[in-house]
């Protein structure tokens, strides 16, 4: 159980941090976080944190 919460975590934060650099580059309009650099460089940092947190529980899935 603890490895699909570990995997919907991780690519949860994937996705947020794809959505936060897509605003901050300005290629989503609509938000307080359109075109601010403090979200283009925050959200690939988030997304890359959501890949090591996917990479984390899919190796503890492998563990017998």
């Amino acid at each position: 159980m603890r490895g699909w919460l570990t995997l919907t975590l991780g690519l949860l934060a994937v996705v947020i941090g794809a959505v936060w650099t897509v605003q901050g580059l300005g290629y989503v309009s609509g938000s307080v976080m359109t075109d601010e650099r403090l979200w283009a460089v925050l959200g690939p940092i988030v997304a890359l944190a959501g890949l090591v947190v996917i990479w984390l529980g899919l190796r503890s899935r492998r563990r017998p």
